[in-house]
């Protein structure tokens, strides 16, 4: 995976990136030089309230968090389950 630097020394953080780390719009990063490369840090996670509903369409159990927080999705979970020893 590669990026660049703008013109204004801004970089993109490729979406797969921000979703493995949970890193939203506004986040703050600690930026860090070790043996010469540049490493960003999320300085926080944030705490995203969740609750279990039935879904009324199909009357199961389904998993519901407050807006903003990350959305789980399929990719997501393999990548998570590819963690896992």
């Amino acid at each position: 995976m590669q990026t660049k630097v703008s013109s204004k020394g801004q970089v993109v953080l490729p979406i797969s990136i921000r979703n493995r780390l949970h890193i939203l719009e506004g986040d703050p990063l600690e930026v860090l030089v070790e043996n010469e490369r540049v490493v960003l840090v999320p300085k926080k996670r944030r705490k995203f309230k969740t609750w279990v509903e039935t879904s009324p369409v199909t009357g199961l159990p389904v998993i519901v968090s407050e807006k903003g927080a990350p959305k789980i999705t399929s990719d997501w979970v393999a990548q998570m389950m590819e963690e896992i020893p």
